[in-house]
């Protein structure tokens, strides 16, 4: 080490030592803010590095299923297959053929998240600008219709999660090793006897749930077959063409779909002009007085918790009715375990700028209104009894100012404005995307 590296090294440990001392919840007001938020992540981190998002090209630092290996064709072929409206092939309605796709649900212009309250597969109608102009088409109800019984998540920084939906049904692994008799057969979460992660389960499951599939048909009238020869070589070619290696291609894409584009990405690369001097004092909040790293954790900021922090389920704006119980329960409604009632998984904060509604039931519209409902710690759904409420749903005690500083980093520091890269500009069969019914078409260009 270096005379000045060792001086900096000292210097920096008795800031710190200074900074424990305070307590995590006091301000450093003699501290530049660019350098005390340095201090508290070493402090909570060790070094900041550990919260950095690899390249998306960079596949040996991504997390991956051990028995998914992530390789660039998988993943090209996964981009594809994402988007592609050619897999709709077992609609309930013959309309609905061919007219929507994974990235119906989650599309980049919000943020890979539905642009309406629920994600609406078969039976939409309609696209927008941003997704908000899908509607129920002609000649659905809710007994034909694909639409969401929940907010539907985003696959941003999914890579870091180990289990997939609010309640973490899907995923053999991790957490949720010991829940296999809730693998129920006949059901999606059979599929979690695959025995792979979740985000590969969830794809796998994923395309039969949203009545797609992998028919002989679209490898043989197109270029797919290339695709899939390339991503699975070592398969026999009998086994190849299969919607369960579509799914895990599908998979293999969405762990690259990362957030490494946003300004505290570029602040932890070393760029201390990436952020302002707000979005930087809304860091310190963040990582300190607000608590909020101890939910939201890792390169992801999402973290592998369930909390019940008493927001609302869906209202009774759903065509399918009335929320039912198990999906009102979140994580208990899967485990069957009482401790677990009522709470929901942690998602990221990255790219929440593009989302119109926010909380797994969609009940606010701005991260503000999040920010301010977790500084006054009062439960909104008084569905959920208060014996179930996380002990970190606590009012924070946040000024108006302070308020100002932590939106400014979730919303503006926390964002990733390219989030286009991870689209195709086509797709193998040409189709129109994300969804192909005639007034998506027309919303969309496509015609």
């Amino acid at each position: 080490m270096s005379h000045l590296k060792s001086v900096y090294f000292l210097f920096t440990c008795c800031i710190a030592f200074l900074f424990i001392s305070c307590g995590p919840d006091e301000e450093i007001s003699n501290l530049d803010p660019h350098f005390s938020l340095d201090v508290q992540l070493e402090y909570l981190y060790g070094d900041s590095r550990a919260l950095i998002i690899p390249d998306s090209e960079d596949l040996s630092s991504i997390p991956f299923d051990p028995k998914n290996q992530l390789t660039e064709e998988k993943v090209l072929l996964g981009k594809f297959l994402f988007h592609e409206t050619g897999l709709a092939v077992v609609p309930k309605t013959e309309a609905g053929r061919g007219t929507y796709s994974c990235a119906t649900c989650h599309h980049t212009a919000a943020g890979f998240q539905s642009g309406i309250l629920q994600g609406l597969g078969e039976g939409g109608s309609g696209f927008g600008m941003m997704g908000e102009g899908r509607l129920l088409g002609e000649g659905y109800d809710k007994t034909n219709t694909d639409m969401q019984p929940i907010k539907s998540p985003t696959i941003v920084n999914t890579a870091y999660q180990e289990v997939m939906l609010w309640n973490g049904q899907f995923g053999a692994l991790g957490i949720n090793k010991g829940t296999e008799n809730q693998w129920s057969a006949g059901t999606p979460k059979e599929t979690n006897h695959l025995g792979f992660s979740g985000l590969e389960i969830q794809a796998i499951a994923g395309l039969g749930v949203h009545r797609m599939d992998c028919q002989p048909e679209m490898i043989t009238q197109s270029n797919y077959k290339t695709y899939f020869d390339q991503a699975f070589p070592n398969v026999p070619q009998h086994e190849r063409y299969t919607k369960i290696n579509a799914g895990l291609a599908i998979a293999a894409y969405e762990r690259t779909v990362l957030s490494n584009e946003a300004p505290f990405q570029f602040w932890l690369k070393g760029d201390r002009g990436a952020m302002t001097d707000e979005q930087t004092e809304g860091a310190l909040l963040f990582f300190g007085k607000a608590r909020c790293y101890e939910c939201h954790d890792g390169p992801g900021l999402n973290g592998m918790g369930f909390h019940a922090l008493g927001m609302k389920d869906l209202d009774h704006t759903s065509i399918l009715g009335e929320v039912d119980e198990n999906t009102r329960k979140g994580r208990g409604g899967f485990t069957a375990r009482q401790e677990d009632d009522y709470k929901f998984k942690t998602p990221t904060l990255y790219n929440l700028k593009s989302a119109s509604h926010l909380g797994h039931g969609g009940s606010f519209s701005t991260i503000r209104e999040v920010i301010e409902y977790k500084n006054n710690g009062v439960p909104e759904n008084h569905e959920v009894p208060v014996s179930k409420i996380s002990s970190k749903f606590r009012p924070l005690g946040l000024s108006t100012i302070e308020i100002d500083q932590l939106e400014a980093f979730v919303k503006e520091a926390l964002f990733d404005p390219n989030l286009q890269r991870y689209t195709p500009e086509s797709t193998p069969m040409n189709s129109c995307f994300p969804n192909a019914d005639p007034q998506s078409r027309i919303d969309l260009g496509c015609d």
